[in-house]
């Protein structure tokens, strides 16, 4: 499955590689990259189906609180994600020389 890559992909991406080997909450992640859930949670389910992320349930530690939605990169996911900063980053730096 190919993945779009878009501002707001890598900018999921670049939240999560933050600690890459740390479990998300999608709430966390939205608010790090000020991405709306309509916009986030796509994101996050695209990347789970590709095998990129890694998904659980965790229960809240709040009593009456309903359980999180727990995410973190896959082994095959970090790497996708540093080659996608790195292509984000050659991007920037050719539309930079090119005066865009």
């Amino acid at each position: 499955m190919k993945i779009r890559f878009s501002r707001q992909t890598l900018a999921v991406a670049s939240a999560l590689l933050e600690q890459a080997s740390e479990w998300h909450y999608g709430y966390e992640i939205s608010r790090q990259t000020g991405l709306k859930s309509g916009t986030l949670y796509p994101i996050l389910m695209r990347l789970a189906d590709a095998e990129l992320l890694e998904t659980r349930w965790q229960e809240s530690p709040e009593p009456g609180r309903p359980p999180r939605h727990m995410y973190r990169f896959t082994a095959a996911g970090r790497r996708w994600a540093k080659e996608l900063g790195s292509t984000a980053s050659r991007s920037l730096r050719l539309s930079l020389a090119k005066g865009r």
